[in-house]
């Protein structure tokens, strides 16, 4: 990584050592406050800031919001700079700084910043995602929501290079992450792709068994199609045991889970595996597999076999393929009830075939996984260099001009 050859201190924590041919500017002496009310919706082309991008919105439907809902929206242009500073105490993960690629709309709830002619905008925009990633704006906050406004972060200081400089840093970095954004994209595509893989691998041996020269029938369930001819088919109740969880309530070691994710959090009282949980409530669609001691959280349920015909693992495989859209309540948090589990009928295969069936899919999902985790390590730690490339580059720490 080249670097500039003398370095000063800037004086600003967050920026540290800057070139010493680098100015610093304080945040207002660069932008202006954009205050433009949409009036009798003269503008319709509605925008909104999610994952520090902002996008277009049907206006036609807009979850909920009336028509004239909009006419107190701030009409925004192109390269002007959005922050998203709402709820600091609450949400400590959300990108907060977007830029506009087009004219539109969008909620005056946000502070939007227009560069002026003395930095280029989008250099100012890289700055100001900068500050955000490093989390700068959490230590502002004030109030019960920790709500920021324009007074508050006017005063930012934030590091100016010439404009020449700027346009090269701006070049250097729009190149560089469009390559990077690149690759993430192609490795979340591939995750993507293998868990639908998996997906299909698992469903594949828990409904058509291994052997493929068999005879099939219909086995009367729509989600699961037909069966080997000398497979039963049983509901859930008359195999598996569900309980309700329950919250932790003592301090100790043993790993607490909830519905869908793994969490491990404090407890001393525990259950003892094997176990399969069911989810309840949230995230409903991934069940887990568990052999030692736990404790869950009541968002989900502890299912348990009650027959030595039952492999409790092909169980949980079977688990991972439940239509769970047409099981769950349509509201806002998807639920399921005992009910409803206890008489979903599944594919069931003798004990030997069940145990041949796990041994499979054990070493399938096992090299899938291991391949899944690379993807997603390489995932997170590209973001994690880009990050740390736009941070060096807009504060002088890594030379590209």
């Amino acid at each position: 990584m080249e670097q500039y050859a003398q370095m000063k201190n800037s004086g600003v924590s967050w920026i540290q050592d800057v070139p010493s041919d680098w100015g610093i500017r304080v945040l207002f002496q660069l932008v202006d406050q954009v205050k433009n009310k949409n009036k009798d919706l003269a503008e319709q082309n509605l925008l909104s800031l999610s994952y520090g991008k902002i996008k277009r919105k049907d206006i036609n439907n807009p979850e909920g919001l009336l028509p004239e809902s909009f006419d107190g929206y701030n009409i925004i242009e192109a390269d002007d700079i959005v922050l998203r500073l709402t709820d600091l105490q609450n949400d400590h993960t959300s990108l907060r700084v977007g830029q506009a690629k087009e004219r539109g709309i969008i909620t005056s709830a946000y502070t939007t910043l227009r560069p002026s002619s003395l930095v280029n905008p989008q250099y100012l925009y890289y700055v100001m995602h900068a500050y955000d990633l490093i989390k700068g704006f959490y230590g502002m906050g004030s109030g019960v929501r920790q709500g920021l406004n324009f007074d508050e972060v006017k005063t930012i200081k934030v590091p100016f290079p010439s404009i020449n400089e700027q346009m090269e840093i701006v070049k250097y970095l729009d190149e560089q992450v469009e390559q990077i954004d690149a690759i993430i994209g192609e490795a979340r595509s591939t995750v993507e792709e293998y868990k639908k893989w998996k997906q299909s691998i698992v469903f594949e041996a828990v409904t058509k068994g291994l052997v493929k020269e068999v005879n099939f029938r219909d086995s009367g369930e729509y989600w699961i199609g037909d069966i080997p001819s000398a497979w039963g088919m049983r509901k859930v109740k008359h195999i598996v045991k569900i309980e309700n969880g329950s919250d932790p309530k003592t301090d100790g070691s043993i790993p607490v889970y909830g519905s869908g994710t793994g969490s491990f959090k404090t407890c001393g009282e525990f259950k003892e595996g094997p176990a399969v949980l069911l989810g309840r409530k949230g995230t409903v669609s991934i069940p887990r597999y568990i052999e030692g001691k736990y404790w869950n959280v009541d968002t989900a349920f502890n299912a348990y076999a009650t027959t030595s015909s039952l492999n409790l693992k092909y169980f949980y495989y079977v688990a991972m393929c439940f239509d769970y859209p047409a099981y769950t309540s349509k509201t806002t948090l998807p639920s399921m009830t005992q009910t409803i589990y206890n008489n979903i009928r599944i594919p069931y295969p003798d004990k030997g075939e069940q145990d041949e069936i796990v041994r499979y899919l054990d070493e399938r999902i096992q090299e899938i996984d291991s391949f899944l985790e690379e993807k997603i390590s390489l995932q997170e730690d590209l973001e994690i260099y880009k990050r740390s490339l736009i941070y060096e580059t807009v504060t002088g720490k890594r030379k590209v001009v």
